[in-house]
């Protein structure tokens, strides 16, 4: 049972943006996926809620942030959103069931300071072989200083980058519904349904 992990230690790079949207690409895919929320503004857990019941399931696993334990029988994809600062005992205890975890970072200095040190820290881990990394380059905007910037430094890291993820509405649009790229009609978000095939192949791999 593959457990994706999604983390970062700054705040508002779109952790719980690729998670949903991870829940709901496995989902469709006709997996039986939790979704688990670790953060205590509970965003993944709040999305659940406005989730339509005619989609796909997603069922909501209800974990302590200080005790992350194994997901119940029954289930055969865990995603995992994680809170910022996550380092310490909280990290530990990550670690100890992630198969897969996610790296999401947007082009700016301060996101760029904070991987470095977290793609550190995750590497000494003494889980840190056994855990698969990948780096999302979350709203990225082509043709543009810092998208270059982005993409230079992340070339710099022992970490591959598994996908990139335009700035656009369409994420904050169906967020609001509790929906995903795959819950709606694929000509609405063709070209980021095509962003995600790389994304897609490295979660199922």
């Amino acid at each position: 049972m593959p457990v994706i992990v999604v983390a970062n230690p700054k705040g508002g790079v779109g952790k719980s943006t690729l998670s949903t949207n991870i829940a709901g690409c496995l989902a469709a895919a006709g997996h039986a996926v939790m979704l688990g929320d670790v953060d205590r503004q509970q965003s993944a857990r709040q999305w659940l809620a406005l989730r339509p019941p005619n989609l796909p399931a997603i069922r909501s696993w209800e974990v302590s942030a200080d005790d992350v334990v194994r997901p119940p029988k029954g289930t055969s994809h865990i995603v995992l959103d994680t809170p910022a600062g996550l380092h310490g005992k909280r990290l530990d205890a990550v670690m100890k069931i992630a198969d897969r975890l996610l790296i999401p970072l947007q082009p700016s200095l301060f996101d760029i300071q904070a991987t470095h040190r977290f793609v550190q820290e995750l590497r000494a881990h003494r889980r840190g072989a056994e855990v698969k990394l990948g780096l999302v380059g979350m709203r990225v905007r082509e043709h543009t200083r810092a998208n270059e910037q982005l993409h230079s430094y992340l070339a710099t890291l022992p970490v591959p980058v598994v996908g990139w993820l335009r700035d656009t509405q369409n994420y904050v649009q169906l967020a609001a519904h509790g929906l995903t790229l795959w819950d709606v009609a694929p000509s609405r978000v063709e070209r980021d349904l095509e962003q995600w095939a790389a994304l897609q192949n490295w979660i199922q791999a």
